[in-house]
């Protein structure tokens, strides 16, 4: 919440959004920075091996034996939620 009397400054000049991608692959340019065409991160991991760099821990395999993998078989359907019957206390 801004007070009264001053206003939201949106952006402008090079984040503006009418020639933003142009400009910003000029300021890309004259700092030697790699283009947006050029990718800057390495190709994404899936989620398990993730984990397993960050925990030391690997999702597809047995946790008691440390040995097999685990594979999914079947999903099993949710049961219906049943919930305790309501006691009329009047």
């Amino acid at each position: 919440m801004l007070p009264d009397g001053l206003q939201r400054i949106r952006y402008y000049g090079f984040l503006g959004n009418r020639y933003r991608k142009h400009k910003l692959d000029r300021c890309r340019r004259l700092l030697d920075m790699p283009t947006s065409a050029e990718p800057t991160h390495p190709t994404a991991k899936d989620y398990r091996d993730r984990y397993e760099e960050l925990t030391g821990d690997s999702l597809p395999q047995c946790p008691p034996c440390k040995r097999g993998r685990l594979l999914v078989i079947d999903i099993l359907p949710r049961l219906p939620c049943k919930s305790a019957p309501s006691i009329d206390s009047s």
